[in-house]
C-alpha cells in the first residue's frame, strides 16, 4: 500500500490515525433546560471536554447550581434564567454566549416536553403549544446562532427529541407528534446548513429525571417500566449527555443529519398509560 493509499477521504491516516478527539477546549455552548436532568448533565459533560457553557431554564436557583458545578470543573459559565417558551428569550440566548464569552460553537436544544392527554383532550390549542415549545424553540435559538457558528468557523447543534417520535402510544399525541417533527426538523436543518454546520438528534428514552420522579420512586412501577429496553433498566442523563459531547465534538466530524437512538433498545413505549377504549 502506498502512502497515497493509506490515507482515507478525509487526510488520515488509515492505519495508526491521528487519536480520536472528544476535547472541547475553547468552545463555547449553549445548552437549554439546563437547570436539571440531561439538560444540567450535559452542561457539566460539556464543561469536562473544555468547553465554556450558557445555561438556561426558568429557574434560577437550579441554574446557578448548575454554573457552580461548572466552574468547579475549571471552566466559565454564565446562567440566563428565562421562560423558555418565549421565543424571543431562547433565541436571545445565542447573543448571550456571544456577549458573555465572544463565539459560539455549539448549541444543545434540550428544552421541550408535553404532557401526555387523552385524544378528545389533546385541543388543536394544546398540539400547537407542543409543536412551539419543542420545535420552535429549537428553531428559533438555532436560527439566531447560525452566524455567530458560522463566524466560529462552523458548528454543531444537537436536538433532544425522543423514542416516541417513532413509537406510538396513546397519550402521547401531541409530545410524539412534536418530538417526530424535531427530528425531522433536524435532518432538513441539517441539508440547509452544510457543511459548515452540523445538525444531528438524539432520541431518548426514558430517563431518570424529574419528570419521571413517579416512576423511580415506586419500585413496582420502575421494575415494569425497566423490563421493557433491552438494556432492562432506566437511563441516566449522563448516557445522553455523553452522546451529546460526541455530536459536539471533532470525534463526530462525518456526522449530520442523522438520529440517533439512546433509549436502551426500545421497541414499544415501555411507559403505558392505561387508557381505556373510546
Amino acid at each position: 500500500m502506498t502512502a497515497a493509499q493509506d490515507r482515507s477521504p478525509s487526510g488520515r491516516s488509515a492505519i495508526g490515525g491521528s487519536p480520536i478527539n472528544f476535547r472541547l477546549d475553547g468552545k463555547v455552548a449553549v445548552v437549554t433546560g439546563a437547570g436539571r436532568g440531561i439538560g444540567a448533565a450535559t452542561a457539566l459533560a460539556l464543561a469536562q471536554q473544555g468547553a465554556d457553557v450558557v445555561v438556561s431554564a426558568r429557574t434560577a436557583e437550579d441554574l446557578e447550581s448548575v454554573a457552580a458545578a461548572v466552574t468547579d470543573l475549571g471552566r466559565r459559565a454564565h446562567a440566563v434564567p428565562a421562560d423558555l417558551s418565549d421565543l424571543d428569550a431562547t433565541a436571545g440566548l445565542a447573543d448571550a454566549a456571544m456577549a458573555a464569552f465572544g463565539r459560539l460553537d455549539v448549541v444543545v436544544n434540550n428544552v421541550g416536553g408535553t404532557m401526555p392527554r387523552p385524544f378528545l383532550d389533546t385541543s388543536p390549542g394544546y398540539l400547537a403549544r407542543a409543536f412551539s415549545f419543542n420545535v420552535l424553540t429549537a428553531h428559533a435559538l438555532t436560527r439566531a446562532a447560525v452566524p455567530h457558528l458560522l463566524a466560529a468557523g462552523g458548528g454543531s447543534v444537537v436536538n433532544i427529541s425522543s423514542a416516541l417520535a417513532r413509537l406510538s402510544g396513546r397519550g402521547y399525541l401531541a409530545y410524539g407528534t412534536a418530538k417526530a417533527a424535531l427530528a425531522h426538523w433536524g435532518e432538513l436543518a441539517a441539508a440547509d446548513l452544510a457543511p459548515r454546520i452540523r445538525v444531528n438528534t438524539i432520541a431518548v428514552g426514558s430517563v431518570a429525571t424529574s419528570a419521571l420522579a413517579l416512576v423511580t420512586g415506586d419500585d413496582e412501577l420502575r421494575s415494569k417500566v425497566e423490563e421493557v429496553p433491552l438494556l432492562k433498566r432506566i437511563g441516566d442523563p449522563e448516557d445522553v449527555a455523553a452522546t451529546v459531547v460526541y455530536l459536539a465534538s471533532p470525534a463526530s466530524a462525518y456526522v449530520t443529519g442523522t438520529v440517533i437512538e439512546v433509549d436502551g433498545g426500545l421497541d414499544r413505549p415501555n411507559l403505558e398509560l392505561g387508557l381505556p377504549d373510546l
